[in-house]
C-alpha cells in the first residue's frame, strides 16, 4: 500500500491555540497508520482579504501560491477549526478562497479533488464547535474533498489538554487519532487505485 502524505492545520491563527494542540493528535493517529504528515501554520501564509480587482491587478499572492504547492503535494488533510459565533473563521475561508482560483492547464478545485479530509473542532465551551463543524464539512465538500463521516468536537478544551498537549481523556484521544488513521488508510488506499 502506498504511503499517504498529510496535510495538518489549525484554523486558529493563534500560537498556542487548542485547535493546534487538537490536530496534532490527529496527526499522532495519521503517522501511526503510516502517513507522513505535514503540519503547517496559516499565519506563514499571510493572505489579504479576496478581492478579484486586486487579484486582476497584482495576480495571485506569493503566499498562496506556495500554500497551493503545499496541498499539491499532499494526498489527505487533517483539519481543526474554532467556532467564531457558530460559524468558521473568515481567514480560513479566504484562504481556500484564494487557492480556489483557476490556474490555467489546471481544472477548476484540482489541488483538492478526491482527498480525503477529517474535521474537527476544539472549543472552551460546553459544545466543543460542533455549531461549526457542518459549515466547514460543507464548504470542503464544494472543493471537492472527501470529507469522511467521523469528526469530533471537544468541549472545555482549556482543560483537555496536559502540559504537553496531550488530551487528558483517552477515550477523546482515541477517537481524534482515528480520524488521522481513517483519512491515512483512505489516501492510502486511493494512490494505490
Amino acid at each position: 500500500m502506498a504511503s499517504a502524505r498529510i496535510l495538518a492545520f489549525s484554523g486558529s491563527l493563534r500560537r498556542d491555540s487548542w485547535n493546534g494542540k487538537l490536530v496534532r493528535v490527529a496527526a499522532r493517529g495519521a503517522e501511526a497508520a503510516g502517513a507522513m504528515v505535514t503540519l503547517i501554520s496559516l499565519r506563514d501564509y499571510p493572505l489579504p482579504a479576496f478581492n478579484a480587482d486586486d487579484e486582476e491587478a497584482t495576480g495571485v499572492p506569493e503566499s498562496a501560491r506556495r500554500l497551493a504547492t503545499v496541498f499539491k503535494e499532499h494526498t489527505g488533510l487533517l483539519l481543526a477549526s474554532p467556532e467564531y459565533n457558530g460559524g468558521f473563521p473568515g481567514h480560513l475561508k479566504n484562504v481556500f478562497d484564494w487557492l480556489s482560483r483557476p490556474v490555467p492547464g489546471e481544472k477548476p478545485f484540482g489541488i483538492f479533488a478526491n482527498k480525503p479530509a477529517a474535521i474537527m473542532a476544539a472549543s472552551p465551551g460546553a459544545f466543543g464547535g460542533i455549531r461549526m463543524l457542518p459549515a466547514l464539512r460543507q464548504m470542503l465538500s464544494h472543493f471537492q474533498f472527501l470529507v469522511i463521516p467521523q469528526q469530533q468536537a471537544l468541549p472545555k478544551a482549556a482543560e483537555a489538554f496536559d502540559s504537553e498537549g496531550n488530551l487528558k481523556d483517552e477515550k477523546a484521544a482515541t477517537a481524534v487519532k482515528s480520524l488521522g488513521e481513517r483519512v491515512a488508510r483512505l489516501a492510502a488506499a486511493l494512490a494505490d487505485g
